[in-house]
C-alpha cells in the first residue's frame, strides 16, 4: 500500500515546507476540474493529514470530513463561504442583505456553507483546498474567471494584473486563486463563474500553469 509520502510524491525525510508545497501540487493534479476525481482529491487530502499527524494511511480510504471552524482559536482571517449554486435552489439572490443569515439557518451541507481560517500568505483558493474543498479554478494566475468569488463582506486582495473588468471589481468580484484576505473577517460566495458578465472570461478546465508554485 502506498505511504502518505508516496501519495504526495515525497521522500520520507521531507520537511514541513516541502510537504505543504507537494500537497498544493498534488491537489491541483487531483482536482476534478483538471482531470482528477473527488476520490483522488480526498486521498491526497488524507495523505497530507496523515503526514501532519505522524500516522500511516488506512487500507481503505474513508472520505475525510470537511473542516468547519465554528469557534476557531487562532487569529488568522475567518472566511464564511457559500456556494452560488444553492442560491437558485432556495430562492435567494446574491444581493440579499440577509443572505448569509439565511444560509446559516438552512442546515446546508458543509461543502455549500461554512467557515474556515486562512493562514498567512495563503490565497483563498489554497486555504479552501487545505480544508478539503474542491473549489473551481483553471489558470491559478488571475488570467481567467473560473475561480471568481463574490465578496459580500470584508475584502480580498487583487493584483494589478488580472482579467476582471472594473465593473465586476466594483461589484465585489475577486479571484480566489490570487486573492488573500485583507480583513479579519470575510464573507464570500464562491463558484460565481457562471454569472453572465463572466462568461467570456472563463477557460475550459485543464492543466493551465500561468502561476508558478511559491
Amino acid at each position: 500500500m502506498d505511504s502518505p509520502f508516496d501519495v504526495l510524491h515525497l521522500d520520507p525525510d521531507a520537511d514541513d515546507e516541502a510537504v505543504k508545497q507537494a500537497y498544493r501540487r498534488r491537489v491541483k493534479e487531483a482536482h476534478p476540474d483538471h482531470g482528477g476525481s473527488k476520490a483522488e482529491f480526498q486521498r491526497v487530502r488524507a495523505a497530507y493529514e496523515a503526514i501532519k499527524a505522524g500516522e500511516t494511511l488506512p487500507e481503505s480510504w474513508p472520505e475525510p470530513e470537511v473542516e468547519q471552524a465554528t469557534e476557531p482559536e487562532d487569529q488568522d482571517p475567518l472566511v464564511e463561504y457559500l456556494d452560488y449554486e444553492v442560491l437558485a435552489d432556495n430562492g435567494w439572490e446574491l444581493t440579499d442583505e440577509d443572505l448569509f443569515e439565511k444560509a446559516a439557518a438552512a442546515n446546508l451541507d458543509g461543502e455549500d456553507y461554512g467557515q474556515f481560517r486562512v493562514e498567512e500568505r495563503d490565497t483563498l483558493l489554497e486555504a479552501a483546498e487545505e480544508h478539503g474543498f474542491t473549489w473551481p479554478f483553471s489558470c491559478r494566475g488571475g488570467a481567467c474567471a473560473n475561480c471568481a468569488v463574490a465578496v459580500v463582506e470584508g475584502d480580498l486582495s487583487l493584483p494589478v494584473s488580472h482579467v476582471l473588468p472594473s465593473e465586476m471589481t466594483d461589484r465585489g468580484i475577486r479571484l480566489s486563486c490570487v486573492g488573500e484576505p485583507i480583513t479579519d473577517d470575510l464573507k464570500v460566495v464562491y463558484n460565481v463563474k457562471h454569472l453572465p458578465a463572466l462568461d467570456e472570461l472563463r477557460l475550459p478546465p485543464g492543466p493551465y500553469e500561468w502561476a508558478s508554485d511559491d
